[in-house]
């Protein structure tokens, strides 16, 4: 039987110190990013295995894992969750596990109505994938007994594991690119307070505007869906949410939002981006909303479904994971939806 590496043979061929190794292979912080990689491809090149993950391989359990999904973002346009979904699943096949998708409907999640996975015993953890009613979090919280973790979003009232995408960076880069555009007026397109996202996608916009010495127009933040609902298909039509006096670019919460903005803008009159840009958010243009690249943020999706699988399956097993909110970065796209201009 061949000797089971360990840390300090990793250690010894690189010149580093054991816990250096430990550091790179957990991902934590004190090591550099070239070290880390080094570290990482001789483990996986010797065939090193964490003392955590011989232990889950040797019990050879799998997990059921349910995953929790309001229908209220499975509308008219092709769905970004589940993509999100996709992910996940993958991730989950890899780690040996199943995944069980629940649908929650509106009446149910109006009605607080436990979804069967959780009422018919049918899984291991669950991941909650959007955001639900505040009621319907709280009751959930209360009643879910397995592990659970939230997945693109996180509650302030609740203490929820959660994993999300950088949304007030993003938006701060994106509206700092604006600026680096030359656009000094700058309108931002997002519900405050519909979601965390949108809300902290706006103080990105207003961190960056705050630093360029721009003041914050009320007339200049535009809603985009109703607030009960979260219908955005309702919303096509953004004739009564235009200020009367129009800015040079408009920063949106979502490349939902940016699409239908620009074919409204269009219908009006104006090109873009030739006389008004936009900025989105997501890297995920919904099929058929507009033709037009939109500059935006990606959201990293396969690595918040990794995190968000990891920390699940770490719960499930005893093992220490970071609690709290992960906050996962992404990084900016330039298309076509902005201009150079002064």
């Amino acid at each position: 039987m061949a000797k089971a590496v360990k840390l300090a043979d990793i250690a010894a061929i690189l010149n580093v110190s054991t816990v250096t190794v430990s550091k790179a292979l957990s991902d934590q912080k004190g090591v550099s990013e070239e070290m880390r990689v080094k570290i990482k491809k001789l483990a996986q090149e010797m065939g090193y295995r964490s003392p955590s993950a011989s232990k889950i391989m040797k019990t050879r359990k799998s997990y059921n894992i349910g995953v929790l999904i309001s229908d209220r973002y499975f509308d008219q346009h092709d769905c970004f969750y589940w993509q999100m979904y996709q992910e996940v699943a993958t991730r989950a096949v890899s780690k040996e596990c199943f995944t069980m998708l629940e649908i929650l409907s509106q009446d149910n999640e109006q009605n607080v109505e436990m979804p069967k996975l959780l009422q018919e015993n049918k899984v291991d953890g669950l991941i909650i994938i959007g955001l639900l009613k505040e009621a319907y979090l709280s009751a959930i919280e209360q009643y879910c007994k397995v592990p659970l973790v939230c997945l693109d979003f996180y509650d302030r009232r609740h203490e929820c594991d959660s994993v999300v995408t950088d949304n007030f960076y993003g938006m701060y880069k994106l509206t700092n690119y604006l600026f680096d555009m030359g656009h000094t007026q700058i309108a931002y397109v997002g519900s405050l307070l519909y979601s965390n996202s949108i809300t902290d996608r706006y103080f990105g916009y207003c961190k960056s505007l705050l630093e360029h010495g721009i003041a914050v127009r009320e007339d200049w933040i535009i809603e985009d869906r109703d607030m009960d609902t979260g219908d955005q298909g309702k919303i096509m039509d953004f004739e009564f949410h235009l200020p009367e006096e129009m800015p040079t670019a408009f920063a949106c919460n979502c490349d939902l939002t940016a699409g239908m903005l620009v074919t409204e803008l269009e219908k009006k009159g104006y090109r873009v981006p030739e006389d008004i840009s936009v900025i989105g958010f997501d890297n995920y243009l919904y099929p058929g909303v507009c033709n037009l690249g939109i500059t935006t943020y990606e959201v990293d999706i396969k690595e918040m479904a990794r995190k968000t699988l990891n920390n699940l399956l770490k719960k499930m097993t005893g093992e220490h994971y970071k609690q709290g909110i992960t906050i996962v970065e992404g990084h900016m796209v330039l298309k076509e939806s902005v201009k150079k201009i002064g």
